[in-house]
């Protein structure tokens, strides 16, 4: 399976921690799955079409002004799709880590595609919106939602539970990973040699990664402040700690935003 890695919108400019990598606009971090007889995958959306065009419509003046996009029309995942040759109704299924407003964004770009996403996050969403979080300018459409529970059932996955998506070959995995938002989950791709868990905002920054984590400190302001369950965040990140230092050689991690592990995947 071809696994596509796609910056679809970028955001604040920032620095590492350390010497060495520049300064980088933050990204959200996509991925578009190609499989056999299932059509086009994507992970998140990042940013959509009238994000860039009526930002301060869909992603609301507060979240423009503290997140500072960009707002490249050619870095939605509807663009990047078409570019890579293919239109946008080969998207069939869309998994999204969580409705946050950068995460979910270009659900309207691709109407006819599935949505799968936790039935809690879904609840919470459409409980909580219209908020800095949540838009609903983002579902109004009306989206094909694929829900599933985010504890009691599942599968063990390297010692997490997960959950088969509807419709969708064995190849991908939902997993849930709690405490930034109320359904937060994970997607785990297998590209035939390896897993690759998307964590969306289990974690921002690959140093959190290390035995000695070393948190950003501006990406730590930001998912402190967005978190809804302090220690099962922390309970989470400690858990994928664990999961790269036991089977790092057989899963790699990557997170929603951190600009520099995005460029381990496409280098400038």
């Amino acid at each position: 399976m071809q696994i596509h890695h796609l910056n679809c919108g970028s955001v604040r400019r920032i620095e590492p921690t350390y010497q060495g990598p520049a300064a980088a606009h933050a990204v959200n971090h996509c991925l578009l799955a190609e499989t056999g007889s299932d059509g086009l995958v994507l992970i998140e959306t990042g940013l959509g079409l009238e994000d860039v065009r009526r930002p301060g419509d869909t992603l609301g003046a507060d979240w423009v002004e503290l997140s500072q996009p960009v707002l490249d029309e050619d870095e939605t995942a509807v663009r990047q799709v078409a570019r890579l040759g293919y239109d946008p109704g080969d998207v069939r299924h869309i998994i999204v880590t969580h409705l946050d407003v950068d995460h979910c964004g270009g659900l309207p770009d691709f109407p006819e595609a599935q949505v799968h996403v936790l039935a809690t996050e879904l609840d919470a969403a459409l409980g909580e919106a219209p908020s800095f979080r949540y838009r609903p300018a983002h579902w109004a459409h009306g989206p094909n939602w694929v829900t599933y529970p985010d504890a009691g059932s599942g599968d063990d996955w390297y010692g997490f539970t997960s959950l088969r998506p509807v419709g969708l070959p064995p190849e991908f995995r939902l997993v849930p990973l709690g405490g930034h938002t109320a359904g937060h989950m994970g997607v785990a791709v297998h590209d035939g040699d390896r897993w690759l868990l998307h964590c969306g905002d289990a974690y921002y920054y690959h140093r959190e990664l290390d035995e000695d984590p070393h948190p950003h400190p501006l990406l730590d302001l930001v998912q402190t402040s967005s978190e809804v369950h302090h220690d099962l965040r922390l309970g989470t990140q400690a858990r994928l700690r664990e999961l790269v230092r036991r089977h790092g050689d057989q899963v790699s991690l990557v997170s929603a935003h951190d600009p520099w592990e995005f460029g381990r995947y496409r280098p400038s």
